[in-house]
């Protein structure tokens, strides 16, 4: 999985309602993830996270972050491997 795709899941699990405490297991990751575009549709996460960054950019960085590397986590690939 690489570019658009990735970015579809990380845009997805943003916008989703996990939090880090709730240590999401990668099973959970991948349910918050189609469940949030099921309900949003791609174009509708994409702009949940340009809003996010609009109204709340301190917060949003972080989660951000912590979002790309719970997709890394979730979804193994050698794309994926932290060099």
């Amino acid at each position: 999985m690489v570019g658009a795709i990735d970015d579809l899941l990380v845009e997805a699990l943003f916008v989703s309602h996990v939090q880090p405490s709730d240590a999401p297991t990668a099973a959970l990751v991948h349910r918050a993830i189609t469940d949030t575009i099921v309900r949003f549709g791609t174009d509708g996460c994409a702009a949940r996270v340009a809003a996010e960054f609009g109204d709340h950019p301190d917060i949003a960085v972080s989660r951000m972050a912590w979002v790309r590397q719970i997709v890394r986590q979730s979804y193994p690939s050698p794309d994926h491997q932290e060099h």
